[in-house]
């Protein structure tokens, strides 16, 4: 297990408490209080393993988080963990975290080589708070964390790819695939703008436009989740059949 300042079964503990409520003003004033404590320098020594989190969702209403760390030099795969945990919340703009966060949380704790990095399918400060789940990943776990997403949720990019919110440039377009739509790359916590954009750069390989980490995490939370749901059909269709049959059975 990876010790932490506060016990991870306690912030998953936490986590629900919130979230079984539905107080969704608790939850923005709890973020408001958080971002305080966001830090947007870099916070960190070296860094040599580097990790990806994604999260994908059955079709009977589980979270399903996958993290694999990578060697940061070789980026070759170094450790995985997964965790599948019922989904409490619905999808509600600007607290992602509290839907994604147990599940991510679990598979943090069964991690055996504790990355340096985070890299996570969220916002960083790219968020109306300034403090989207990338972020209260990194305070929770105690991480330096990236942000990625696919689509902008805030904020409009400038000529140079750079997005600003409320006079501070809070993150940044990247076009890491030609013919493809980009995607925006923020600061989580312990990290840097700058810092951030140039390590994802190094880490996108051809031809895929997410950085490995992130790419990794991705495909196997949607395989596992693929595979989940063909066992869960193959099931449905089988009861199906026997009740057909049992009421073929009775009419005869």
């Amino acid at each position: 297990m990876i010790p932490t300042g506060m016990a991870l079964t306690d912030m998953i503990w936490l986590i629900r408490r919130y979230t079984n409520k539905m107080n969704t003003q608790k939850l923005i004033q709890e973020q408001l209080k958080l971002s305080e404590k966001v830090m947007t320098t870099d916070m960190f020594d070296e860094i040599n393993y580097i990790a990806g989190c994604d999260q994908s969702y059955t079709k009977d209403n589980k979270v399903f988080s996958v993290i694999v760390v990578l060697d940061a030099k070789t980026l070759e795969i170094v450790d995985k963990a997964s965790e599948e945990v019922e989904c409490r919340m619905p999808y509600m703009p600007g607290l992602l975290f509290y839907r994604e966060a147990p599940a991510i949380i679990e598979a943090f704790s069964k991690l055996k080589t504790r990355p340096d990095l985070l890299i996570v399918d969220a916002n960083g400060i790219l968020h109306p708070r300034r403090i989207g789940m990338a972020s209260q990943l990194g305070i929770v776990l105690d991480i330096p964390t990236i942000g990625i997403t696919k689509n902008l949720f805030i904020g409009k990019p400038s000529s140079d790819g750079k997005i600003e919110i409320d006079k501070e440039i809070r993150g940044e377009e990247l076009k890491t695939r030609e013919y493809s739509n980009p995607v925006y790359l923020s600061p989580g916590h312990r990290i840097s703008l700058r810092t951030a954009s140039d390590l994802v750069k190094k880490m996108i390989i051809a031809p895929h436009k997410l950085p490995k980490p992130l790419h990794l995490a991705h495909r196997f939370a949607r395989k596992a989740v693929r595979s989940e749901n063909e066992k869960d059909n193959a099931a449905d269709n089988k009861e199906q059949k026997e009740n057909a049959d049992d009421c073929l059975n009775e009419s005869q």
